[in-house]
């Protein structure tokens, strides 16, 4: 009998690992193409849906997303609108890319086409005589277009306390104005009172009318017999001195016909303007002497009791404000008492219990309360709603309206402001779409807040820390006399 290394294998039987290998091996191959073909479908199905269900904006500023306003006036396009992205090839700003992306694919009316200034080197001058800039824009519905530079795109504005540019993205902003622009043929006309000593609208506030494609206009009520007809809106900004009886029936006849009125008057300077406030004063609405000061650490900014943040009453013109955690800093005020109000009167923005009006106006000597002072809370905007639906706005401040004061509230003053303006006009579609800052902004905090902070980063947190390295250090030496 012939022994058999058990350990040996038969070279004639069958090779099974070989088999088994062969079998996995092909299981491998066929799995992985299974693999594969899955990922090219989903990838092929992820590229035929729109931008806007395959990205994510996580940047903080929200560069990559369109606000409501925007998709409100894309969703009521009835009119074909053609966007001209005139960059050279190579050159193109992503961000831009994206943005035009989100509008193609939130309307069938919109259509993106390039314009390469190497292959179209007249093609911008149909359109504007400025030196155009790669990704610059060009929005054109039927006849009517609009020119969209670079730096409106991305305006750069000098920080009054800092002295150095900060830049912003404010496509959006412009890309939905000229698409209101282009398909709008009724624009908004704006008349502007004169001949009273108003000031100018300051320069970021006016350019903001602008961009709402609003048209502007002087008026004086001492030369016309009524208010024109095509008057959307009579704006009244910071008069120095009284309208006569004539303007003032001029403007009370307007109202009582279904116009509206927008005005903004701090206190007085030299003389009180009566008959200017029996606008207010016909609906119950008292003016009250001197400059509202307040006495709630809480409700003023940079320690300065003038600067007011006010309390926003629940309406269309300021929840835009509250949802996005936006407070004005209302400086240099008029308190407004509306204890007598009529029905049609609604209080916009209102000071504390603690605030009240300095007799003394701008001669001030001191922010404590005197004898002579008029304790509040004040009304500070309020809203009158007239016959025939006429409608009145009286802020009772012109200065909050200064670039320094909207720097400081980051753009909320000038934000409050055109809401306003568009809901008096009819335009509430068109709410005011805040730039992207690519810098930061500005966090306004109450005077109280403020002092909080400090203690605790200067007093109560440095000693806290040091507390507890001594008891650290106590405990160590114990534990190393313990041991010995």
């Amino acid at each position: 009998m012939q022994w058999k290394n058990p350990f040996r294998r038969d070279p004639d039987a069958p090779k099974e690992g070989s088999s088994l290998a062969l079998r996995a091996g092909g299981y491998s191959l066929v799995m992985t193409a299974l693999v594969l073909v899955i990922a090219v479908a989903v990838n092929l199905i992820a590229g035929m849906l729109p931008s806007t269900m395959t990205r994510y904006d996580i940047s903080a500023a929200k560069l990559y997303s369109v606000t409501s306003n925007t998709k409100s006036v894309l969703s009521a396009l009835t009119d074909d609108v053609t966007v001209y992205w005139i960059v050279q090839s190579g050159a193109e700003d992503r961000v831009v890319e994206n943005l035009l992306a989100n509008y193609e694919a939130l309307s069938d009316h919109i259509k993106v086409e390039k314009r390469n200034p190497d292959v179209y080197p007249t093609f911008a001058e149909q359109y504007t005589d400025e030196t155009v800039q790669n990704n610059s824009l060009v929005v054109e519905c039927g006849d009517r277009s609009r020119y969209i530079a670079y730096n409106e795109i991305y305006p750069t504005d000098l920080d009054i306390y800092s002295y150095a540019y900060t830049t912003s993205f404010d496509g959006e902003g412009a890309l939905t104005s000229a698409i209101n622009y282009v398909t709008t043929e009724d624009v908004p006309k704006i008349y502007l009172l004169e001949g009273h000593g108003e000031s100018e609208l300051p320069s970021t506030f006016q350019s903001q009318i602008e961009r709402e494609n609003y048209e502007t206009a002087a008026l004086s009520l001492l030369t016309v017999d009524a208010i024109p007809e095509d008057a959307d809106c009579i704006l009244i900004y910071g008069p120095q001195s009284d309208l006569a009886d004539e303007e003032v029936t001029l403007l009370q006849d307007y109202l009582n016909a279904g116009g509206k009125v927008l005005v903004f008057s701090g206190p007085a300077v030299d003389t009180p303007l009566e008959n200017l406030e029996t606008l207010l004063t016909s609906h119950g609405v008292e003016p009250v002497d001197g400059l509202v000061v307040e006495g709630d650490r809480e409700r003023y900014a940079f320690q300065l009791p003038y600067a007011l943040l006010p309390e926003m009453a629940a309406d269309d013109i300021t929840d835009p404000l509250t949802e996005e955690g936006y407070t004005p800093v209302f400086s240099i005020a008029q308190g407004l008492d509306t204890s007598s109000a009529s029905s049609g009167v609604t209080t916009l923005l209102s000071s504390s219990e603690a605030s009240f009006s300095k007799a003394d106006g701008y001669d001030i000597t001191t922010y404590e309360k005197e004898d002579g002072d008029t304790d509040g809370p004040f009304a500070l905007a309020v809203s009158v709603i007239t016959e025939n639906d006429g409608e009145l706005i009286w802020f009772g401040s012109s200065a909050f309206l200064d670039d320094s004061y909207n720097a400081i509230s980051s753009g909320a003053n000038v934000n409050l402001t055109m809401n306003a303006l568009t809901s008096l006009v009819g335009e509430t579609g068109s709410m005011s779409i805040r730039a992207k800052s690519l810098n930061y902004n500005y966090l306004t905090i109450s005077d109280s807040t403020s002092s909080l902070l400090k203690t605790l980063m200067i007093g109560v947190f440095p000693l806290c820390y040091l507390g507890l390295g001594v008891v650290v250090v106590l405990r160590r030496r114990r534990l190393q006399n313990e041991s010995h």
